[in-house]
């Protein structure tokens, strides 16, 4: 995975998504997907695609008179990078706090209550069992 995905802007992935969901497309199709979300003339998807492009976000290859897009890098990378900016910015880098915003502002679920709890259990049966080096030993953690 890549360390420095580029900082793309609500509107710019609001196209990424479309591109995640299929590709190759073109500006017109990616326009006609945006349609039921969204009020953008097709200038304004082309700018957002040259931005991406600018970015490094997005790869185009020529079809006929058109380009086809299609993202630089999968959707789970894009979250990855995006979720750690976020701890980064407002907690620290800890989880903990994040998950303490949230419980005080918002009711978990049960559910959520439920599957961070398996996290929990999941996290610490990797943490108890013993990783092995290269030649089999133990490693030192």
């Amino acid at each position: 995975m890549p360390d420095d995905l580029p900082p793309i802007t609500s509107a710019e992935a609001e196209v990424m998504e479309v591109l995640w969901r299929s590709s190759p497309l073109s500006a017109e199709d990616i326009a006609a997907a945006l349609s039921d979300r969204q009020d953008w003339q097709l200038a304004t998807v082309k700018t957002l695609l040259n931005r991406l492009l600018k970015k490094d976000a997005l790869v185009a290859e020529r079809d006929g008179r058109r380009f086809l897009y299609a993202p630089r890098f999968p959707r789970a990378d894009w979250a990855h990078s995006e979720s750690l900016s976020l701890l980064d910015r407002l907690f620290g880098g800890s989880l903990a706090p994040l998950v303490s915003h949230f419980s005080a502002r918002r009711q978990l679920k049960a559910s959520d209550v439920k599957a961070l709890k398996q996290l929990i259990d999941d996290h610490e049966q990797r943490a108890a069992k013993p990783r092995r080096s290269r030649k089999g030993d133990a490693a030192d953690d």
